[in-house]
């Protein structure tokens, strides 16, 4: 029977957070949303004050500081990298893995002998513990539904473990789905939850007995899905080279209202630069932009909203290109007399670079020079720090850019924000 382990951070945006900052250790800590709006993610001592996810931090900061908590804006930043990092480590133990989220990843342990696979797991853990600093928890099943469910089990310690579950074992296996909540199930969401309690399905062993006709009836194929992999039928894929991106959006709500347009123009090309670093990246090209903005529907001010596509003369990972198509279509929609409070650039019909259909109406001299440009910027901005070489469109100062007043250091991507030791 193929072997699949799920390996899942504990907390870890805060585990990241906690590795540069050993003062955190055992306080009470959230990372907040962007513009420092509400929390995405929290410390056990932060849950155990009482703080949900989602709380706004306007309505908890006085309350959760008085009672010793701390507060942190996101840096994306560095838990981007720190999760390429725990992916190299687990490339040491499996040359198949697919990277499910920042801090989930499926391993394949098929060529793994049953008798070690357990021993193995732990290894995985113990190094990422060793290597970067962050705790995770394992879990190991016939399918990924059931390797999910065998992570729950060691998150939740519901069986004897320590970090790490192994539900290859049928009996064991049925232990623990006894007690687990169907809702806990992996493609079970509140709604769904709600229909199979109602008909006295309350846990995930409950959930196996149904007949799958009826779970169709109920959860449509996906749930009959879910049903056939908790028997250990594999109906779900490692995901070993994930399909090409079809679309790249960059948007931002604002640290503060942009009423001037030349703010907004700024904005749009700063957006629209992203998005071209996105594709360059991607070995992607953009065929189809969309360009959106709107106001502050909590605050009382006059409601708008508006989006404003255009297909492109060509694909293109140009960011001149980009930030010019930007700023007409942010004319079009662009209102004086209003508060905007987000804005964003999408890019759809994405093509592979190499194999851009060409247009008569754009200039072959100009296209011939746009790559080689292109990654003399990349190259600047990759060895020197992001935003070294910009274009003058994006503004300089940007006092619109997010709030991001308690963000800690870049500690791993940025020269100037390295960790000091004293």
């Amino acid at each position: 029977m193929p072997a699949l382990a799920l390996i899942d951070m504990n907390n870890f945006y805060v585990s990241c957070e906690r590795v540069f900052r050993p003062d955190l250790e055992g306080r009470a800590v959230i990372v907040l949303s962007n513009n420092d709006g509400c929390a995405i993610a929290r410390s056990q001592e932060a849950k155990d004050l009482g703080i949900k996810m989602g709380d706004p931090w306007f309505k908890i900061r006085d309350a959760y500081r008085r009672a010793g908590g701390v507060g942190l804006s996101s840096n994306y930043a560095l838990y981007g990298d720190m999760s390429a990092r725990i992916g190299d480590v687990l490339a040491q133990f499996s040359p198949d893995i697919e990277t499910y989220s920042i801090d989930e990843s499926f391993v394949s342990l098929e060529a793994v002998p049953p008798q070690s696979r357990f021993q193995l797991a732990k290894d995985m853990a113990t190094t990422v513990r060793r290597w970067i600093g962050i705790s995770c928890c394992v879990g190991i099943g016939p399918t990924k539904t059931l390797a999910k469910l065998a992570n729950f089990t060691a998150k939740k310690r519901l069986l004897d473990n320590n970090g790490v579950a192994d539900l290859m074992d049928e009996e064991r296996r049925a232990r623990a789905m006894a007690v687990i909540p169907v809702g806990e199930i992996w493609g079970i969401g509140r709604a769904s939850a709600t229909k199979l309690n109602a008909l006295g399905v309350e846990t995930a062993a409950d959930l196996l007995r149904v007949d799958r006709r009826l779970v169709r009836n109920v959860l449509t194929v996906v749930g009959e899905r879910i049903v056939a992999e908790l028997a250990g039928e594999s109906c779900v894929d490692l995901d070993l080279e994930p399909p090409p991106q079809k679309g790249c959006a960059v948007t931002r709500s604002f640290g503060r209202s942009i009423c001037e347009w030349t703010e907004m123009e700024e904005a749009l090309a700063f957006y629209a630069a992203r998005a071209g670093e996105k594709l360059r990246r991607q070995n992607r090209a953009a065929s189809v932009m969309q360009v959106f903005m709107h106001t502050n529907r909590f605050n009382g001010d006059p409601p708008y909203s508006n989006a404003a596509t255009a297909r492109l003369p060509e694909a293109t990972t140009d960011t001149r290109d980009l930030i010019a198509m930007a700023l007409v279509l942010g004319r079009r929609i662009w209102r004086p007399g209003y508060r905007f409070a987000k804005a964003g650039v999408i890019l759809d019909e994405l093509v592979d670079a190499s194999a851009v259909q060409r247009s008569f109406l754009v200039d072959p001299d100009r296209r011939g020079k746009s790559a080689p440009l292109m990654a003399v910027i990349d190259d600047i901005n990759n060895r020197m720090g992001n935003g070294t070489l910009t274009l003058a469109a994006t503004g300089i100062c940007r006092h619109w850019k997010m709030q991001a007043g308690m963000r800690t250091s870049r500690y791993t991507t940025r020269w100037d924000e390295l960790a000091r030791v004293r």
